[in-house]
């Protein structure tokens, strides 16, 4: 068994099926593209690559073959790769992946030139509406060159989508390769969040006692970075509104933040068109059931030998969330309970929809707090409840999942029953078997 294949799959199975065509350009960063390519993999992808003549200098075409298991294109034959991968037939490409690209690169594209494996390439995918992203990579004076720029909106004119890095050390750097891996599935992510608006509200609460000092929980907020990053995957339009976490936020998610309960109700008031236009609203968040009283500056603890505390009710924030964001939208609501056992769990879950409205109810035991790993019971709107158990990633998968049965799928045309042309693509003709385009007979 080849290498690549023994981490297919490892992270997700959401690519599995799925054709990815890389196109390597002459920049230092080609050095990066085999992680990229083990990472699509680990999503379950099928990968290849063709390289540019002076890719060739940078990464060795051996190091490709090794990274996605087949060799790589280096130049066009009569066998006609680029339309072999990118025109119609069996063996096209669900996604054109050029990474790095560079200013030439970008350039020699927005302007119909077609002169490496790689342009030409890129010509078949914008001609046959096969889904284009580009991860440039470039000296940082090349990156702000008024024609680059120029190219770069071209091509986002004509649907291209650009996955950009960091801007470091006087480099436009190539995105990450768990950025890259993230743009590609939520480009071609299909199913029930496609296109959809989810809101995950994430973190722990904090609650000022002073100007310095706050009163929080152990939440470490991993449980709603995991199912913000799930969504986008599954290429939903990913609202995140985070409070007090311990884990890093993924690059491709912008988060708005909270600080305590009243906060969030005041920010949950003021984007009441995000929750309506919501398709769901997971609430994994460890929200405060006692507020204090702020105390202006900071308390001294010379004239304070001893401090007492006075804790009032929060108000509770699902039945607001469920006043601001009405059915069809599904209100997802976490429930956090501490030793008590499947049956208080389940009975705390119930009680929960039926104080709160919420749709679902996803329950866990203190234990989960801060680990990587988890067991939740879920508790749908009709049916029996059911536990999913592993790591918080995995879970928050199948919480989507489960969640997202019954919700129509979108970019269906309800006429021939297909898929519609992916986003930002043009319409892509019908599948038909590949053959060599001296081939005669009807097409």
């Amino acid at each position: 068994m080849h290498p690549s294949n023994v981490i297919r799959g490892r992270t997700t199975r959401l690519l599995a099926g799925r054709h990815i065509l890389v196109g390597v350009s002459g920049s230092i960063a080609a050095v990066e593209v085999p992680k990229i390519v083990r990472e699509l993999i680990r999503h379950g992808a099928d990968v290849r690559a063709v390289m540019s003549q002076e890719a060739t200098r940078i990464v060795t075409p051996e190091a490709l073959q090794f990274a996605t298991g087949h060799p790589p294109i280096l130049q066009l034959t009569g066998n006609v790769e680029h339309v072999t991968f990118l025109g119609p037939g069996e063996d096209r490409a669900d996604l054109y992946l050029i990474a790095p690209a560079t200013a030439n690169t970008i350039s020699k594209i927005a302007h119909g030139i077609d002169d490496t494996p790689v342009t030409s390439c890129a010509s078949v995918a914008l001609g046959g509406g096969v889904p284009i992203l580009v991860a440039p990579a470039m000296h940082a004076n090349m990156g702000q060159n008024p024609a680059v720029r120029e190219s770069l909106d071209r091509l986002r004119s004509w649907g291209v989508g650009v996955v950009s890095g960091a801007a470091a050390e006087g480099e436009e750097k190539i995105a990450t390769p768990e950025e890259v891996a993230a743009a590609v599935l939520h480009r071609i992510a299909r199913g029930p969040w496609l296109n959809r608006k989810v809101v995950v509200i994430a973190g722990a609460a904090r609650e000022p006692l002073d100007s310095v000092r706050s009163l929080t929980n152990e939440s470490s907020g991993a449980t709603g970075i995991a199912l913000a990053t799930q969504a986008y995957y599954r290429g939903a339009d990913v609202e995140l509104w985070v409070g007090a976490l311990q884990v890093p936020v993924p690059p491709f998610l912008r988060p708005t933040h909270w600080q305590g309960v009243q906060e969030l109700l005041a920010l949950a008031a003021s984007r009441r068109a995000d929750l309506t236009g919501a398709a769901a609203v997971f609430v994994p968040a460890a929200l405060s059931d006692f507020t204090v009283e702020r105390t202006p500056g900071k308390i001294s603890s010379e004239s304070h030998p001893t401090l007492s505390v006075t804790f009032r009710r929060a108000p509770k924030v699902l039945p607001e969330l469920r006043k601001l964001a009405p059915a069809p939208t599904r209100l997802v609501a976490f429930k956090l309970l501490a030793g008590d056992g499947e049956a208080r769990l389940l009975s705390a879950s119930k009680e929960l929809a039926r104080d709160s409205g919420a749709d679902w109810v996803v329950a866990n035991d203190v234990s989960a707090m801060g680990a990587p790993s988890t067991a939740v019971l879920v508790l749908p709107p009709r049916g029996p409840a059911r536990w999913i158990r592993g790591a918080k990633p995995d879970v928050a998968g199948e919480v989507l999942e489960s969640v997202g049965r019954g919700l129509e799928v979108p970019g269906r045309d309800p006429a021939t029953k297909e898929p519609r042309a992916p986003r930002g693509s043009r319409r892509r003709p019908p599948v038909r078997p590949a053959r060599h385009p001296t081939a005669r007979g009807p097409r």
